[in-house]
Formats: C-alpha cells, structure tokens, sequence
C-alpha cells in the first residue's frame, strides 16, 4: 500500500485548524441558537478556549510521539487496544461525520446562498430556499460533491484553496466588523433594519415584530443569554452549546503523518493554540461589533425569534431569515453590488472550511486500512494525487443518506444537532485517558521522544493534562447526556438520542469483532500491529519526510 506524504507545512497545520474552529459558520451558527441562557456569551467563550488548551497540549504531546496519519484511531489502538481504538475513531471520525453533513450543507444555505440570492433581488427566492427542505438537501448534495473534489484533489490543492480563503475570508469579516461599528448604533440600525427587511424580503415593520416575538420567546424560556455576566455557574451551561464551535483545533491531528515538522512539541502547541485564540479573539470582536451596532439584546431576540419560527412552523414566524450578522450588516448598505461582494467574499469562510468533515475521516480510514483491519481497498491512494479517494467515498455516499434522514427529521433526527458533538468528545475522552496512560503503556517510545522533557513536578505534562483534559469533556458529557437543567435536548430523556448513539457503537464493536475475526481465520493477528512497543514500524501509516 502507498504511503502519504509529508506535503504541508505549519503554516497549512494552523489554517486548518483555525478553519476547524470557524466563527463564521460553526460558531454563528451555535452562537444563534443559545439564545435561552443566563451566563454571558462573552465570559463563556474565554473559559471555554482556557479549559480547550487542556486538549491542545494532549494532542500536541501525541502528536510530538507518534506523528501518523490516524491520530486518536493509532493512538487509541496502541495504548488502550485495538477494540478501544477502532470503536471510538469509526464512531467519533466516520459514523458521527455522517450526521454533520446536513449542518455544513445549511450553513452554506444560511451564510452563502440565502444572503446572496436577497442582496441580488430575489428575495422570494431566498426565503423559499431557508424554508424549504427539498433545497436544505440540494445544498447537501452540492456540499458533498463540492468536498468531495477538493479533497479528492490532495492536499497540495487543498492547501491553496484554504490559504486563498483564509485571507479572503478574514479580511472580509474585519470589513464587516467595521461597517458594524460605523452603523451609527442601535437607533439608526433599527431604521435601517426596516428598510433593509422591506427592500429585500418584503417585509413591512419588520424590526418591531422581530422583537415582540423574540421578546416572548425569551419570556416563554425564562431567560435571555447576556453579553457579559452572569454567576460562573451560569457560564458554564454554555460551554456545552459553544463546544460545538470551539472544541475543534485539533482536528488535523489526524494529518500529522502529513505535516512537516510534527515532531516538534512546542510549535503543535503554537499551531493549535494559535488557531483556537485567534479564533476566540475575532468572535468577541465580533460580538462586541454587534453589541455596538444593533444592541445585544436585539440579535439575542432576533435569534430566538428565527429559531423558535424555524422548530415550530405551524406558528406565524416573524422572522423567516435566519439573522446571520452579515446580512444584517450588508442590509445597512445602500450599494446593491457593496451587498453582494461582502456576501460573496464572507462565503469563503465556508468553502476554506467545508472539507474538514470528511478530510481528516479518510485518513482514519486509511490507518485502519493499513493496519488491515479494514479491506486493504479502502486505503487505496490515486497515485497522482496521493488522496485516499475510496476512503472518501465511503464518508460522502452514507452522509448523503444520513442527510435526507435530518432534513426530512425521520425518527426525529432533527433534535440530534448536539450529538453530532457529543459522539466526537466521547472519542477525545478515549485520547484523554490515553495521554495519561502514555508515559507508562508505551514507556520507551515516550522517553525517546521530545515530550519526556515536559514535566509538571514529578509528573508527566501529558499526563497531567489529559487528566484535565479527561474531567473537562466529563462535564461535558454530564451536561450533554444527564442535562439536570433540560436545555440542550439530547439527553437520555430524547429517545431518539439515545437509540440513535446506542446503535452507532453497536455497529461499529460488532463491525470490529467481523474484520477481527476474518484475519484471525486469515491466519493474521492484530496483536503485533496494536502491541508494539515503538509506536511505529511498518504497521504505521506514517508520511514520508
């Protein structure tokens, strides 16, 4: 089999990350939907990126030991065994990638094709297209096949797609900030706020309506999520709602077998934690830019009221756009083609973004593929490209489907937005318990490795971290699955939820115990591959340098 190559550098690590943990899609997006809290948005996301460098140093600390394409599915299956390995990596990094594809395929509805279609004249059109489920699953299918050629193409043309868009986008979203800023306040935005409503959509007193019925809906909750304050108790109900958005830096530790320089302990560290603090930075600037320009209150109930019209259609919906800031901004504007190139240019936040669904899956597949736990088909490269383009296939075909089952919310999938997440950090606990394990289970290759000079005292970093690491994504899961406060809706009262995680680990130990018991019968073992004492070898899908 093939092997990949060492073809990015540290400056595509960080844009990929930064990418990983994007404002603009992923964070808006969540961001919009908590609307129904106490603690301050502002607070939760700097105690949420303080307890996310807790993950940073673990997978920094694995990535400097064992620098393979694979991540959590190598490290896992070393330390903790094969079963451990596979079951959380196919879960958390294929099964679970499934389900994600109809939430980037609306984004690229909300934050591209919605926005453009209104600023271009056709605001029928637009809002026709943010309700309708048959164009939600078009937009699945343009975002499956969009990833599927930029990924398909390797990663030399990934990295220029995502450099490209990396610039774009973030010099879009300062110009945006600052049309935010230079809006004039809350006064002038609410005038410009109706204009803009009847302009475009055709929408007559739009901004009083807005805010009566988000007034009522927060009423109807019990609460409003502030910018700023709020008990620290209170700020921590949010973080399960922001992991959505900021748990992701580390999403290309399964490229590192691709990455030049991996071994260095200290710039993982500043590739991650450079992404994820850039990132926290530009969303509270950007939140503060919204404060200033429309008054947090108003987005807050401009949110609730697009949501609570979106899961309850039989109701009047006062806002029938979803309230993505830039459009808000761009409907500020008296220039038409002003409107639609800061649209156009704020798209490439998604497109920079959008093939990290699926790009880190195939290098899973891949190991595991390698290891020949999987059909040695699957690990097949396009010897041009050095992409894994079958591997690929096996995530966009099932996502497809995965996608009509939540658009069209059969069994209730529509409630299972915040499983998309809780099956991924289920997969980071398994990372965490083995960092603390690492220095003990794989004791020669750790000491050989730049990370044995890391201590905290007598103990190991990466084992004092993934023990933080590991009660951190704890709590997580309490709030996600116990959920005493009733606020996130897939806890084990959702059936669905419940059924639906129960079914996708099921699948992946019974899918574990077939491939394992056809190379036993094949006379070949896995307990070479999951047992040595190096971490490398041939078994290993490592890059060439």
């Amino acid at each position: 089999m093939a092997r990949l190559e060492r073809s990015w550098g540290g400056r595509d690590a960080f844009i990929y990350a930064f990418f990983s943990v994007n404002l603009v899609t992923l964070g808006l997006y969540i961001i919009s939907q908590a609307w129904h809290f106490q603690g301050g948005m502002i607070p939760a996301l700097l105690v949420g990126a303080l307890l996310v460098l807790t993950e940073i140093v673990v997978y920094a600390g694995f990535i400097t030991v064992m620098p393979e394409a694979g991540g959590d599915y190598v490290w896992q299956s070393r330390v903790l065994g094969g079963a451990v390995g596979f079951i959380l990596a196919i879960t958390g990094w294929c099964f679970i990638l499934w389900l994600w594809t109809p939430l980037y395929a609306d984004m690229l509805r909300q934050i591209v094709l919605v926005p453009l279609a209104a600023v271009l004249g056709f605001g029928k059109l637009a809002l026709a297209m943010g309700a309708s489920q048959a164009a939600w699953f078009g937009c699945c299918v343009v975002t499956c096949f969009f990833i599927f050629v930029v990924v398909a193409l390797g990663m030399g043309t990934y990295a220029k797609v995502q450099r490209f868009c990396f610039w774009l986008g973030t010099s879009a979203l300062l110009v945006v900030i600052g049309i935010l800023l230079a809006g004039g306040g809350a006064a002038r935005f609410a005038d410009r706020f109706d204009a803009g409503a009847l302009e475009l959509f055709g929408l007559r007193g739009a901004y009083a309506a807005v805010d009566a019925a988000g007034a009522a809906a927060q009423a109807a909750a019990g609460s409003a999520t502030p910018l700023w304050g709020g008990s620290l108790g209170q700020v921590l109900l949010l973080l399960p709602f922001l992991a959505f958005f900021n748990l992701w830096p580390n999403c290309g530790a399964s490229l590192s077998g691709e990455v030049r320089g991996a071994h260095d302990f200290r710039r993982n560290l500043l590739v991650m934690g450079a992404a994820l603090l850039s990132a926290t930075a530009l969303a509270a600037l950007a939140l503060l830019a919204i404060d200033r320009s429309m008054g947090w209150g108003f987005y807050m109930r401009a949110n609730a009221a697009y949501w609570t019209g979106r899961l309850h259609p039989e109701a009047a919906n006062a806002l029938p756009f979803w309230p993505y800031p830039v459009l808000l901004a761009a409907m500020t504007l008296s220039s038409p083609l002003a409107r639609a190139i800061v649209v156009l240019a704020m798209s490439a936040w998604f497109f920079g973004w959008a093939g990290t669904i699926y790009l880190s899956s195939t290098r899973i597949l891949f190991s595991a593929a390698f290891d020949k736990l999987l059909p040695g088909h699957i690990g097949d490269l396009d010897l041009r490209t050095k992409s894994p383009v079958k591997a690929l296939l096996y995530m966009v075909v099932p996502g497809l489907a995965v996608s009509a089952l939540y658009v069209w919310n059969v069994f209730g999938f529509a409630s299972l937005t915040l499983v998309s997440t809780l099956v991924i950090a289920v997969t980071y606990l398994g990372t965490g318990v083995a960092a603390v394990m690492l220095p003990f289970a794989k004791r020669e290759l750790y000491r050989a490795s730049p990370l044995a000079r890391f201590r905290i005292g007598r103990i190991p970093l990466i084992s004092a971290f993934g023990l933080a690491f590991c009660a951190f994504l704890g709590y997580l899961l309490y709030e996600w699955m116990i959920d005493p406060g009733d606020l996130y809706g897939i806890s084990l009262r959702n059936a669905t939820s419940v059924v639906f995680m129960l079914v996708v680990y099921a699948v992946a130990g019974a899918l574990y115990a077939i491939l394992y018991a056809r190379r036993r019968r094949a006379g070949l073992g896995m307990e070479e591959v999951f047992d040595e004492a190096d971490g490398g070898g041939p078994s290993m899908p490592g890059g060439r340098a």
